[in-house]
């Protein structure tokens, strides 16, 4: 190693920050709170059409628990959407705001003897 390759001082042993995508619960969560928000509605007034408690409601809206569908369901009806209609707006969401640069790897279509079938480890 000459001179020329070492790295500076203040760059030694520093990984490069990384932009992640967001998890399926945070995205969800994120679009049940401004879905509430936009209806001007208290956590109280919607955890109370859907069946749940404020806190558990919180604790969703802020990415912390990944509901059943059940519960999914029934936060999406009480805020007057369907659980289709929401699951798309999260997708939706999820595209949208894509890092930049980011991909997934994906398999060779060659080595995979098992066409629309990935499975990861």
């Amino acid at each position: 190693m000459t001179p020329g390759d070492r790295q500076p001082p203040a760059s030694r042993g520093r990984r490069p920050q990384l932009v992640r995508e967001p998890l399926w619960r945070e995205a969800l969560g994120q679009r049940l709170r401004e879905l509430r928000q936009e209806q001007r509605e208290t956590l109280v007034e919607t955890a109370g059409r859907a069946g749940v408690s404020p806190q558990y409601l919180s604790e969703v809206e802020r990415g912390r628990k990944e509901p059943s569908s059940e519960m999914i369901a029934a936060m999406a009806g009480a805020l007057g959407t369907s659980l289709g209609g929401l699951i798309q707006q999260v997708a939706d969401d999820l595209v949208r705001h894509r890092p930049a640069g980011f991909t997934r790897a994906v398999a060779p279509q060659a080595s995979n003897p098992y066409p629309g079938l990935l499975l990861a480890a």
